[in-house]
């Protein structure tokens, strides 16, 4: 069966994790970003004084702070990019691992082996009751094939007695 290649699982799940890491620090630092330029309204600190009444010690101003946050909200998003991309790759990974372990089954299973089981240990989630019911399947599988052998080994028996006596 040829079918066009896709993107893996494991690929599928990095970059889902990475695009949400990024998406929620994305909306952290527009929230931080809004809240500084909120608080720093004006280039003119004696505005600052008339408004609120205070005295202001520090000449800090709008314009001094966008040419530091800019860089450092790059340098954020850059960062959970990245840890996004190497943690979504690593945990996917770490995830994904029993599904490889049942696909290793299968492959055995089609070339015949019926008497491998894979006994995945851990906790009951799905992959281990899917492992599980492969088990159970390849038991199944390597009875009725057991018991077709015993029926051929029988016919074949009976067939050759009675030529056996004719001749």
């Amino acid at each position: 069966m040829n079918r066009r290649p896709g993107l893996s699982a494991r690929l599928k799940l990095t970059l889902s994790y990475a695009g949400f890491l990024l998406l929620g620090g994305g909306l952290l630092l527009a929230v931080v970003w809004v809240f500084v330029l909120r608080w720093l309204r004006t280039d003119d600190p004696r505005s600052l004084q008339q408004q609120y009444g205070v005295v202001v010690i520090t000449g800090f101003t709008r314009s001094d702070a966008l040419p530091g946050l800019v860089p450092a909200v790059a340098t954020s998003l850059a960062f959970l990019l990245v840890f996004g991309l190497l943690g979504g790759w690593l945990l996917a990974g770490r995830m994904l691992a029993p599904l490889t372990r049942i696909a290793d089954a299968a492959r055995m299973a089609s070339n015949g082996s019926l008497s491998h089981r894979i006994r995945l240990p851990g906790r009951s989630d799905e992959f281990r009751e899917l492992a599980d019911v492969f088990d159970t399947m390849l038991e199944q599988l390597q009875s009725h094939v057991a018991e077709q052998q015993r029926f051929a080994a029988n016919a074949s028996h009976e067939l050759r007695t009675p030529l056996a006596i004719s001749q």
